[in-house]
Protein backbone atom coordinates (compact mmCIF):
# COMPACT_ATOMS: atom_id res chain seq x y z
CA UNK A 1 0.00 0.00 0.00
CA UNK A 2 1.35 3.44 -0.91
CA UNK A 3 1.91 6.08 1.75
CA UNK A 4 -0.89 8.61 2.35
CA UNK A 5 0.10 12.05 1.15
CA UNK A 6 -0.46 15.32 3.06
CA UNK A 7 -1.50 18.65 1.58
CA UNK A 8 2.13 19.72 1.12
CA UNK A 9 2.95 16.57 -0.85
CA UNK A 10 4.87 14.79 1.92
CA UNK A 11 3.76 11.34 3.00
CA UNK A 12 2.45 10.96 6.53
CA UNK A 13 5.07 8.25 7.06
CA UNK A 14 7.79 10.76 6.21
CA UNK A 15 6.24 13.35 8.52
CA UNK A 16 6.11 10.80 11.36
CA UNK A 17 9.75 9.94 10.67
CA UNK A 18 10.73 13.62 10.92
CA UNK A 19 8.82 14.01 14.21
CA UNK A 20 10.50 10.88 15.58
CA UNK A 21 13.89 12.26 14.56
CA UNK A 22 13.19 15.57 16.31
CA UNK A 23 12.06 13.73 19.43
CA UNK A 24 15.23 11.60 19.45
CA UNK A 25 17.33 14.76 19.13
CA UNK A 26 15.58 16.33 22.12
CA UNK A 27 16.09 13.15 24.15
CA UNK A 28 19.80 13.15 23.27
CA UNK A 29 20.14 16.75 24.40
CA UNK A 30 18.35 16.04 27.68
CA UNK A 31 20.55 12.98 28.27
CA UNK A 32 23.57 15.21 27.73
CA UNK A 33 22.20 17.47 30.48
CA UNK A 34 21.80 20.44 28.13
CA UNK A 35 18.83 22.66 28.96
CA UNK A 36 16.09 22.62 26.33
CA UNK A 37 16.05 26.41 26.80
CA UNK A 38 19.13 26.42 24.54
CA UNK A 39 16.88 25.38 21.64
CA UNK A 40 13.86 27.50 22.52
CA UNK A 41 13.14 30.27 19.97
CA UNK A 42 11.63 32.39 22.76
CA UNK A 43 14.44 32.03 25.31
CA UNK A 44 15.90 35.42 24.39
CA UNK A 45 12.61 37.23 24.80
CA UNK A 46 10.45 38.62 27.62
CA UNK A 47 10.33 36.98 31.02
CA UNK A 48 12.57 34.02 30.14
CA UNK A 49 15.30 36.33 28.91
CA UNK A 50 15.01 38.42 32.08
CA UNK A 51 15.48 35.37 34.31
CA UNK A 52 17.63 33.02 32.22
CA UNK A 53 19.70 35.45 30.16
CA UNK A 54 20.62 35.14 26.49
CA UNK A 55 20.04 31.78 24.72
CA UNK A 56 23.77 30.97 24.69
CA UNK A 57 23.93 31.14 28.48
CA UNK A 58 21.25 28.45 28.90
CA UNK A 59 23.55 25.76 27.56
CA UNK A 60 26.48 26.56 29.86
CA UNK A 61 25.22 27.85 33.22
CA UNK A 62 24.22 25.71 36.17
CA UNK A 63 20.43 25.62 36.25
CA UNK A 64 19.84 23.21 39.11
CA UNK A 65 16.94 25.46 40.19
CA UNK A 66 15.11 24.86 36.91
CA UNK A 67 13.61 21.73 35.40
CA UNK A 68 11.38 20.89 32.45
CA UNK A 69 8.28 18.71 32.50
CA UNK A 70 6.00 17.29 29.83
CA UNK A 71 2.26 17.17 30.55
CA UNK A 72 -0.35 15.21 28.59
CA UNK A 73 -3.41 16.98 27.14
CA UNK A 74 -6.28 17.38 29.58
CA UNK A 75 -4.08 16.97 32.66
CA UNK A 76 -4.27 19.44 35.53
CA UNK A 77 -0.95 21.22 36.05
CA UNK A 78 -1.80 23.58 38.91
CA UNK A 79 -4.71 23.47 41.39
CA UNK A 80 -6.34 26.38 43.17
CA UNK A 81 -5.00 26.99 46.71
CA UNK A 82 -2.01 24.77 46.00
CA UNK A 83 1.24 26.02 47.56
CA UNK A 84 4.14 25.75 45.13
CA UNK A 85 7.84 26.60 45.44
CA UNK A 86 8.18 27.18 41.69
CA UNK A 87 7.29 29.72 39.02
CA UNK A 88 5.98 28.15 35.80
CA UNK A 89 6.42 29.18 32.16
CA UNK A 90 4.75 27.38 29.26
CA UNK A 91 7.45 26.35 26.76
CA UNK A 92 5.37 24.55 24.16
CA UNK A 93 1.69 23.77 23.50
CA UNK A 94 -1.50 25.42 24.77
CA UNK A 95 -2.94 25.62 28.28
CA UNK A 96 -5.83 27.31 30.06
CA UNK A 97 -5.86 29.24 33.32
CA UNK A 98 -9.31 29.21 34.93
CA UNK A 99 -11.54 29.40 37.98
CA UNK A 100 -14.25 26.86 38.70
CA UNK A 101 -17.66 27.08 40.35
CA UNK A 102 -18.78 24.47 42.94
CA UNK A 103 -21.03 22.80 40.34
CA UNK A 104 -18.17 22.37 37.88
CA UNK A 105 -18.80 25.36 35.62
CA UNK A 106 -15.58 27.20 34.80
CA UNK A 107 -14.49 30.60 33.57
CA UNK A 108 -11.33 30.61 31.49
CA UNK A 109 -9.23 33.60 32.55
CA UNK A 110 -6.55 33.24 29.89
CA UNK A 111 -5.15 30.94 27.25
CA UNK A 112 -1.49 30.14 27.84
CA UNK A 113 0.73 30.14 24.74
CA UNK A 114 4.45 29.32 24.40
CA UNK A 115 6.56 31.79 26.35
CA UNK A 116 3.75 32.73 28.75
CA UNK A 117 4.28 33.02 32.49
CA UNK A 118 1.34 31.25 34.17
CA UNK A 119 0.74 34.39 36.23
CA UNK A 120 2.85 37.25 37.57
CA UNK A 121 1.38 36.45 40.99
CA UNK A 122 3.42 33.22 41.07
CA UNK A 123 6.63 35.25 41.25
CA UNK A 124 5.60 36.60 44.66
CA UNK A 125 3.09 34.12 46.13
CA UNK A 126 3.34 30.43 47.02
CA UNK A 127 -0.42 29.88 47.01
CA UNK A 128 -2.06 30.03 43.60
CA UNK A 129 -5.63 31.29 43.23
CA UNK A 130 -6.42 29.52 39.94
CA UNK A 131 -6.25 26.22 38.07
CA UNK A 132 -4.11 25.48 35.00
CA UNK A 133 -4.86 22.60 32.63
CA UNK A 134 -3.08 21.43 29.46
CA UNK A 135 -5.17 21.73 26.29
CA UNK A 136 -2.56 20.06 24.07
CA UNK A 137 0.60 18.16 25.02
CA UNK A 138 2.69 20.82 26.74
CA UNK A 139 6.18 21.35 28.01
CA UNK A 140 6.63 23.61 31.01
CA UNK A 141 9.62 25.14 32.73
CA UNK A 142 9.55 25.11 36.53
CA UNK A 143 11.92 27.62 38.16
CA UNK A 144 12.49 27.90 41.89
CA UNK A 145 10.79 31.09 43.11
CA UNK A 146 13.71 32.11 45.33
CA UNK A 147 16.11 31.86 42.38
CA UNK A 148 13.73 33.78 40.10
CA UNK A 149 13.41 36.60 42.63
CA UNK A 150 17.19 36.70 43.02
CA UNK A 151 17.74 36.87 39.25
CA UNK A 152 15.16 39.62 38.81
CA UNK A 153 16.61 41.67 41.69
CA UNK A 154 19.96 41.80 39.86
CA UNK A 155 18.53 43.15 36.65
CA UNK A 156 16.60 46.36 35.93
CA UNK A 157 15.71 44.72 32.60
CA UNK A 158 14.22 41.80 34.51
CA UNK A 159 12.08 44.04 36.69
CA UNK A 160 10.93 45.90 33.60
CA UNK A 161 9.93 42.63 31.90
CA UNK A 162 7.99 41.60 35.01
CA UNK A 163 6.22 44.98 35.07
CA UNK A 164 5.22 44.57 31.41
CA UNK A 165 3.84 41.10 32.13
CA UNK A 166 1.85 42.49 35.05
CA UNK A 167 0.48 45.35 32.95
CA UNK A 168 -0.58 42.93 30.20
CA UNK A 169 -2.34 40.70 32.73
CA UNK A 170 -4.26 43.62 34.24
CA UNK A 171 -5.22 45.06 30.84
CA UNK A 172 -6.44 41.67 29.59
CA UNK A 173 -8.39 41.07 32.80
CA UNK A 174 -10.10 44.46 32.56
CA UNK A 175 -11.02 43.95 28.92
CA UNK A 176 -12.39 40.48 29.64
CA UNK A 177 -14.54 41.84 32.47
CA UNK A 178 -15.92 44.54 30.18
CA UNK A 179 -16.69 42.09 27.38
CA UNK A 180 -18.35 39.54 29.66
CA UNK A 181 -20.39 42.22 31.37
CA UNK A 182 -21.48 44.27 28.36
CA UNK A 183 -20.61 42.48 25.12
CA UNK A 184 -23.04 40.58 22.89
CA UNK A 185 -22.26 36.99 21.93
CA UNK A 186 -20.80 38.15 18.61
CA UNK A 187 -18.68 40.84 20.31
CA UNK A 188 -17.37 38.41 22.95
CA UNK A 189 -16.33 35.86 20.34
CA UNK A 190 -14.82 38.47 18.04
CA UNK A 191 -12.83 39.86 20.98
CA UNK A 192 -11.55 36.37 21.86
CA UNK A 193 -10.49 35.63 18.28
CA UNK A 194 -8.91 39.06 17.86
CA UNK A 195 -6.96 38.63 21.10
CA UNK A 196 -5.74 35.14 20.13
CA UNK A 197 -4.82 35.96 16.54
CA UNK A 198 -2.66 38.89 17.65
CA UNK A 199 -0.80 36.68 20.11
CA UNK A 200 -0.41 33.81 17.64
CA UNK A 201 0.86 36.14 14.91
CA UNK A 202 3.50 37.47 17.31
CA UNK A 203 4.86 33.91 17.70
CA UNK A 204 4.37 32.34 14.27
CA UNK A 205 4.39 33.06 10.57
CA UNK A 206 0.74 33.21 9.47
CA UNK A 207 -0.31 32.62 5.87
CA UNK A 208 -3.66 33.37 4.26
CA UNK A 209 -5.14 34.56 7.57
CA UNK A 210 -5.33 30.96 8.85
CA UNK A 211 -4.51 30.60 12.55
CA UNK A 212 -3.94 27.29 14.39
CA UNK A 213 -6.22 27.37 17.44
CA UNK A 214 -6.50 23.89 19.02
CA UNK A 215 -9.67 24.61 20.98
CA UNK A 216 -13.07 22.96 21.23
CA UNK A 217 -16.35 24.80 21.35
CA UNK A 218 -16.48 24.08 25.09
CA UNK A 219 -13.24 26.06 25.56
CA UNK A 220 -14.75 28.98 23.63
CA UNK A 221 -17.92 28.74 25.72
CA UNK A 222 -15.95 28.78 28.98
CA UNK A 223 -13.92 31.79 27.81
CA UNK A 224 -16.92 33.84 26.65
CA UNK A 225 -19.50 32.92 29.28
CA UNK A 226 -21.78 31.34 26.67
CA UNK A 227 -23.29 27.87 26.37
CA UNK A 228 -21.84 25.48 23.75
CA UNK A 229 -25.15 25.71 21.86
CA UNK A 230 -24.90 29.51 21.78
CA UNK A 231 -21.26 29.25 20.67
CA UNK A 232 -22.25 26.96 17.79
CA UNK A 233 -25.00 29.36 16.74
CA UNK A 234 -22.70 32.38 16.91
CA UNK A 235 -19.94 30.64 14.93
CA UNK A 236 -22.48 29.85 12.24
CA UNK A 237 -23.58 33.49 12.19
CA UNK A 238 -19.99 34.75 11.89
CA UNK A 239 -19.41 32.27 9.06
CA UNK A 240 -22.56 33.30 7.21
CA UNK A 241 -21.55 36.96 7.54
CA UNK A 242 -18.16 36.02 6.05
CA UNK A 243 -16.23 37.31 9.05
CA UNK A 244 -14.47 34.16 10.32
CA UNK A 245 -14.72 30.41 9.97
CA UNK A 246 -13.57 28.06 12.71
CA UNK A 247 -13.19 24.38 11.89
CA UNK A 248 -10.90 21.50 12.90
CA UNK A 249 -8.64 23.71 15.01
CA UNK A 250 -8.10 26.34 12.31
CA UNK A 251 -9.52 29.84 12.47
CA UNK A 252 -9.72 31.47 9.05
CA UNK A 253 -10.29 35.22 9.10
CA UNK A 254 -12.42 35.86 6.00
CA UNK A 255 -12.73 39.63 6.42
CA UNK A 256 -9.68 40.84 8.42
CA UNK A 257 -11.02 44.28 9.45
CA UNK A 258 -14.27 42.90 10.84
CA UNK A 259 -13.04 41.10 14.02
CA UNK A 260 -11.18 44.29 14.98
CA UNK A 261 -14.29 46.39 14.48
CA UNK A 262 -16.66 43.97 16.22
CA UNK A 263 -14.38 42.86 19.06
CA UNK A 264 -12.64 46.10 20.04
CA UNK A 265 -13.31 48.36 22.99
CA UNK A 266 -13.60 52.10 22.41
Amino acid sequence: MSDAVGEDGRSFCRINSELRSRFETLVSIMMANVSSCALCPRSGLGFCNAVLGEPGQAASEDRSWQDHRVVAPGKLIVSRNQCLPDVFVLCDGWGIRFLQMPDGRRQILSFLLPGDLFSVAMVHQERVHFFVRAVTPVQISAMARVAVQSQLAKSPTGLSALARSFAFEVETSDELAAMLGRGSAEERMAYLFLHLTKRIAARNVIRDERYPIPLRQQHIADATGLTPVHVSRTLRLLRERRIVEFSSGILEVLDPPQPGTLGSLR
